[in-house]
């Protein structure tokens, strides 16, 4: 009898036990699905930033400004790094890197990312822009927006315009006041064919090459000129490589484009995506403002340091000069395309 009377507490031991047991997975697959859920919401990124210029250049300026507030509002979940003066690749490699998605962001001018989406090309004939109120005006509007977009056929994710700057003539051989003052001159141009077609139709012999590569090749020579925005002629003395007379032709408008490789923006959320594009947009204005302000600034500097300036070219000559350059390309953009930016409109 007395065997009998606890025979019933060994099944009532292991139910209770199996119960139990099942009540703390229960309880541990919460806590893990909890603890994924935080994981995802404090997923950080680190991106690097490149471009060409010095740390005094506007790129490098908003870019710093750009960083900081984006890292404010992600609440640090998004770090952005910046490496100025070719460190991560010239223009046209660093963009050949974001193509292929080994690199994260840069800005660049437009010139070498032509090379890579040749639509692009169309801002880069020579006097196509009257001023930058006109630049700003079409490249802010559909025009331009259309061309940020059709970047992404290209593994390109165009965020926002900002701008180098118009672009003059420096030499170290005498004053260029119209087109035959170019005749076999050999210039240092971007690795633009559109340059080089327009260079060629001016007299010039142009050469391209990256930027890192053109001061070395100013100071022994190789190329007797360069053209380029006031403020590369400031920051990076070229009055010590063997320029000594700059001409203010303004023959190309070069806008610039912030951008990021598209493999690596499609793994980014979409909130930190749109404080990204808010802030690249915020960073290209600046950039617009400071260069507008260099403009003036640099072109004393030059002065000071004994250049000689002509400031009043007549253009017309350089304009009529260069038609070719209209006609041979206008299969390529489409006549009206290249009137509508002419005209002025968006």
């Amino acid at each position: 009898m007395k065997k009998s009377k606890f025979y019933w507490i060994v099944p009532f031991l292991m139910t209770a036990l199996f119960l139990t047991a099942c009540g703390g997975t229960e309880s541990s697959n919460e806590e893990d699905s909890s603890s994924e859920g935080n994981t995802e919401e404090t997923e950080t990124f680190t991106f690097q930033a490149g471009h060409s210029q010095t740390e005094e250049h506007p790129y490098h300026l908003a870019l710093l400004d750009l960083a900081e507030n984006v890292k404010e509002r992600t609440n640090g979940n998004v770090t952005i790094e910046i490496f100025p003066l070719n460190q991560l690749g010239a223009e046209r490699e660093l963009t050949e890197a974001l193509t292929f998605g080994t690199a994260d962001m840069s800005i660049s001018s437009t010139a070498p990312i032509a090379n890579f989406y040749p639509q692009l090309g169309i801002v880069d004939l020579p006097f196509l822009f009257e001023s930058r109120e006109h630049a700003y005006s079409v490249l802010d509007g559909q025009i331009g927006q259309d061309l940020l977009t059709g970047l992404e056929s290209t593994g390109l994710v165009g965020l926002a315009w900002a701008e180098n700057g118009f672009r003059h003539i420096t030499n170290g051989k005498q004053e260029i006041t119209k087109p035959e003052d170019l005749k076999g001159l050999k210039i240092r141009t971007q690795e633009n064919q559109i340059h080089l077609d327009a260079f060629e139709a001016l007299g010039a012999q142009p050469t391209p090459m990256a930027w890192n590569e053109a001061l070395t090749a100013l100071q022994q020579g190789v190329v007797d000129a360069q053209e380029n925005p006031l403020i590369i002629a400031d920051t990076y003395k070229l009055h010590e490589a063997n320029q000594t007379h700059m001409s203010l032709t303004g023959h190309i408008y070069s806008p610039a484009i912030i951008m990021f490789s598209k493999s690596i923006w499609d793994t980014v959320p979409s909130e930190y995506q749109s404080v990204l594009k808010e802030e690249a947009k915020i960073a290209g204005d600046k950039i617009r403002e400071l260069s507008t302000q260099a403009d003036e600034d640099s072109l004393q500097v030059v002065k000071d340091n004994g250049v000689k300036v002509v400031e009043d070219v007549d253009v017309a000559p350089f304009r009529e000069a260069i038609q070719s350059v209209y006609e041979k390309y206008e299969a390529d953009f489409g006549k009206e395309n290249i009137d509508a930016i002419l005209n002025g409109n968006e």
